[in-house]
């Protein structure tokens, strides 16, 4: 086949690939998931356990070792089959705690540890370097078989050999960086990647079967032939031994092969983190065995193929390459290449997003924040420095560039070296030490994080010492009788004394009250609760609320807490901090930035106090008792939870409204009497028969002023009962709201002129035409920008507006100022009557202009609120594109 039509091919396929991973995320962004989701497109994903190393080199594995490379598909086999119940456990516990990767999982089981999560992630990118490095490899050997066919087959493969692996990294970091980081979701899931990884799943499958199906009945006569071959493969002496069952050997291969299902990093994310839910594992509790053995059906006969008809110094490893390159079938070898290059490239996608994630949430994030604390002066800093989900973003980002980056340097460095055929086992070996603190963690309570930093900790020597430096050309396994094997010997006693450490201290020691919890909710697979006091006389929640912000994003942040307030039956955007929203909280963070991180993160804005015994049996018997409540009992008490939230919530209002309305009744009989008083005196001095002509005029003016100051508070009575009672005009006609804000700001710009203000406008979304009042809507923008102008108190006063679309079905409009905001304790009562923002001396009114806002906004068929957690004074005005009214608003006279 010509080198020029293979690479032509080989880009088309990775633009296919491109192509159905954009697809994918098009439609999840769109809500399209159902077919995403679907059971057989989690389980083909799961064939990413079949890496180049499976592909290519399970063929080499039996020409040398016989049927001992079978021990790598049954270790997957027994527990896909045997114990699907505790992979759904497994998922199930998962996705309760939002886990993102391995180390996740035993961080938030242990204490929320971060130093243990960062020595699981050590292990899985030691483990993972070279065995990327040997998927960059097998793609820059399969190359260079089809080079070595060309008529200048020696420069070319020179060039490949320095060239092929930094573009195929290159391009898998490109890929990766594109549909694996495009925003922190909360479950960490991603529809493009895992669609696309499904495709290869299947492409790989064909291939494979199809040269298994030219191998049996193209170059041998058929299975009876097939059969005489391998049997008559298996007597010589050459490869006799490797024919013979090794107890102790298949036993170590197996449980390793069975370990890294669920502990390698790649497998994990496609297997927990990217499933939908535990249902899933249904269909590939059987579909993925399934799909095992058809990978491992055809390996023996190719094996035994190769050998006999290939020459003497040809490289088993490429056996399923070379084998139809030899006999001139051009097209199936180009299908095998596909199949080869799909599993390459899907293990180094998945491998550089996990190990990414891991890298970012438990070494990057945590070094980031603890600096930002040492470095921390003024603890009001512009939100832009402080923009954890951008800096989370370009952490993974950095990460994935730097694992996949660091396989090529791997691969380049040891020179595409025999070493590296070893890796597959090697990183199987090292992922598996962390198996007896994962297990211990889901099925002992007493398990505790002294002894999972015992129990890693050794393992992760013994392998460093006994496995992985051997395997590199430093050092040698150790010296046994010849009837022990050095692999099986070491696998043993790694896991052993690992097993051991971790047991022993955690009898030893007692965990921690948070500990104490987190195993209930691991062990018992109950709701996990955070017992954290807040500290008092201070209410944290809109601290929280400015840090959650600033992980997900505004919009996201406010739309959880409003819906967690509407849950406690309370209005606004702030809950009431109690455990079971803290909870809540927590564990959706956890979802971004790892269980470790997020419980420091609420911890240190939230002001918690340490837990103590007490409120650990308190919060122990909560749970106990929330996990034998029946449904309906539930429901009941959580109804009444927010009917007595919403009375409590009225009440305090009633009684705030009640102080407010004799403040009001104070105010407005001094703004009544003054101006008449003023209006009587000056009168009297009128009718004085001696007074010059300039004072006339003079008292005459003083009098027409406190006329219309008295009118305008009389108008403004007058208009709040009209809109209240219902019966307001509304002139509809179609208005530009970049039009009505510049009129607005040119309004407002009377108050305090002498006070300058930055006005930050986004010009072209302002572009955006409505159907409203325009007097009543520019009503409403003049007076929360007065307010602002009046009440923003920052040295150097900025006022930002911003205008967008309301997801289709409406305007938004968000004016927020850089001051310090409204107190939290009068936010509830900034939109009723006699509210002041400010203390009454200040205010210069009667606390009437945003009631009269409220009333107009629901008019015009939309609403105003107040944003917390924004800084400064926010506002948020909705509107409709058509207001509902529109039918039967009057006509312009």
């Amino acid at each position: 086949m010509p080198f020029e039509a293979l690479v032509a091919g080989c880009l088309a396929y990775v633009v296919l690939m491109f192509a159905v991973a954009f697809a994918a995320d098009r439609a999840a962004a769109r809500g399209r998931v159902g077919w995403l989701d679907h059971p057989l497109v989690y389980t083909l994903s799961l064939s990413v356990y079949c890496s180049a190393w499976t592909f290519y080199g399970a063929v080499g594995y039996a020409t040398r070792s016989g049927l001992e490379f079978a021990t790598i598909y049954l270790g997957p086999t027994i527990i896909c089959a045997g114990a699907w119940w505790g992979l759904r456990r497994l998922v199930r516990v998962a996705k309760m705690h939002h886990v993102t990767s391995i180390a996740d999982l035993i961080s938030a089981r242990f204490g929320k540890s971060n130093p243990l999560a960062a020595l699981i992630t050590l292990i899985a990118v030691i483990a993972a370097t070279p065995y990327i490095a040997l998927q960059l490899q097998s793609v820059r050997l399969s190359f260079e078989v089809f080079a070595t066919d060309t008529p200048h087959g020696t420069p070319l493969s020179g060039a490949l050999g320095g060239g092929i692996g930094l573009w195929v990294a290159a391009g898998l970091a490109v890929f990766t960086i594109l549909f694996g980081t495009r925003n922190l979701a909360a479950d960490e899931r991603h529809h493009g990647v895992v669609t696309a990884i499904a495709l290869e799943a299947i492409v790989k499958l064909l291939a494979f079967l199809a040269l298994g199906v030219f191998v049996v009945w193209g170059l041998a006569d058929g299975p009876v032939d097939m059969f005489g071959r391998i049997t008559e493969a298996s007597r010589d002496p050459e490869f006799a031994q490797g024919w013979l069952l090794k107890p102790g050997r298949w036993t170590a291969l197996i449980v390793v092969s069975a370990a890294a299902l669920i502990t390698l990093p790649r497998m994990f994310q496609v297997m927990v983190v990217e499933a939908a839910d535990e249902e899933r594992l249904h269909v590939a509790g059987w579909a993925f065995p399934a799909y095992l053995f058809a990978m491992s059906l055809f390996v023996l006969p190719i094996a035994v193929m190769g050998r006999q008809l290939l020459p003497a110094g040809a490289n088993p490893d490429l056996f399923v390459l070379t084998l139809p390159v030899a006999a001139d079938r051009d097209l199936l070898a180009f299908l095998v290449f596909l199949g080869g290059f799909s599993a390459a490239t899907s293990m180094v996608v998945v491998s550089a997003i996990a190990l990414s994630t891991m890298i970012s949430n438990h070494w990057i994030v945590p070094g980031w924040l603890a600096l930002r604390r040492r470095a921390e002066g003024d603890e009001r800093q512009d939100d832009e420095a402080q923009d954890v989900r951008g800096f989370v973003l370009n952490a993974r980002r950095v990460a994935i560039v730097a694992v996949v980056g660091a396989g090529w340097v791997y691969h380049e460095a040891s020179g595409g070296s025999a070493a590296l055929a070893a890796m597959g086992l090697v990183a199987f070996t090292g992922m598996a030490q962390v198996l007896p603190a994962m297990l211990g963690g889901l099925l002992w309570r007493g398990a505790n994080r002294r002894g999972a930093y015992a129990g890693v900790g050794t393992g992760f020597v013994l392998w460093m010492v006994m496995i992985f430096l051997p395997s590199v050309g430093i050092g040698t396994m150790p010296h046994l009788p010849p009837d022990v094997d050095p692999l099986a010997f070491s696998i043993f006693v790694s896991l052993s004394l690992n097993t051991l450490a971790f047991v022993g201290c955690s009898l030893v020691g007692f965990p921690d009250p948070v500990e104490r919890l987190q195993g209930l909710s691991f062990v018992s697979s109950v709701e996990p609760i955070r017992h954290s006091r807040m500290m008092r006389g201070e209410d944290r929640a809109e601290p929280l609320l400015a840090m959650s912000r600033r992980v997900w994003g505004a919009d996201a942040a406010l739309r959880f807490f409003q819906s967690e307030a509407v849950a406690q039956g309370k209005s606004g955007y702030l809950p009431d901090l109690t455990p079971r929203f803290l909870t809540r909280l927590e564990r959706k963070l956890s979802g971004t930035i790892g269980a470790a991180t997020a419980h420091a993160m609420i911890d240190r804005v939230g002001g918690g106090a340490a837990l103590t015994v007490s409120d650990l049996l308190q919060v122990a018997d909560e749970a106990q008792r929330a996990k034998e409540e029946t449904q309906r009992l539930e429901s009941a008490t959580a109804e009444l939870a927010r009917t007595a939230t919403q009375l409590r919530e009225a009440n305090e209002k009633l009684t705030a409204l009640s102080v407010q309305k004799d403040a009001f009744l104070g105010q407005i009989s001094h703004e009544l009497r003054t101006p008449m008083t003023s209006v009587r005196a000056f009168s009297e001095i009128l009718m004085t028969p001696d007074l010059s002509e300039a004072d006339r005029t003079r008292f005459a003016e003083i009098i027409h002023e406190e006329a219309g100051r008295l009118t305008r508070l009389l108008d403004d009575l007058l208009d709040l009962s009209v809109l209240e009672s219902g019966r307001a005009r509304m002139t509809f006609g179609v208005v530009n709201l970049h039009d009505l804000i510049t009129r607005a700001l040119s309004s407002a710009s009377a108050t305090c002129p002498d006070r300058v203000f930055t006005i930050d406008r986004d010009i072209p979304d302002e572009q955006l035409v409505v159907i409203t009042d325009s007097d009543r809507l520019l009503q409403v923008l003049i007076n929360v920008i007065t307010n602002s102008r009046k009440y923003c108190d920052a040295e150097r006063p900025v006022l930002k507006i911003r205008v967008r679309r309301d997801n289709g079905a409406g305007a938004q409009i968000d004016i927020v100022d850089n001051g310090s905001g409204i107190d939290g304790t009068r936010q509830s009562l900034i939109f009723e009557k006699f509210a002041r923002l400010n203390d009454p001396a200040r205010a210069g009114g009667a606390g009437l202009g945003l009631a009269i806002c409220r009333e107009i906004m629901l008019a015009l068929g939309g609403d105003i609120s107040y944003l917390p957690g924004l800084g400064g004074a926010a506002f948020r005005i909705r509107l409709p594109i058509t207001p509902p009214s529109i039918g039967r608003a009057e006509p312009e006279a």
